[in-house]
């Protein structure tokens, strides 16, 4: 099924996580920074699953790259608390 509009919380619903913003900023805040060398779908808390998710949609799909790639841009930054 092919979901017409593709954002955050649309990945998100994929993943099998809770998908409003501010579970979206919770997990973001609990799992991040991620450091430079791990890549997003490498990093230590997704499922087989979800890891297969994030690589297929980053690879094969470009309607996906851009929200994958801003997950993988906030995961990647400092959070300030």
């Amino acid at each position: 099924m092919e979901l017409p509009n593709k954002d955050m919380s649309t990945l998100f619903e994929q993943l099998g996580l809770p998908s409003d913003p501010q579970s979206i900023d919770d997990f973001i805040a609990r799992h991040a920074p991620l450091p430079n060398e791990v890549r997003l779908a490498d990093a230590p808390f997704w499922n087989d699953s979800q890891r297969a998710l994030l690589r297929d949609e980053w690879i094969e799909d470009a309607e996906w790259a851009p929200i994958v790639d801003e997950l993988n841009a906030r995961l990647h930054e400092e959070q300030n608390e």
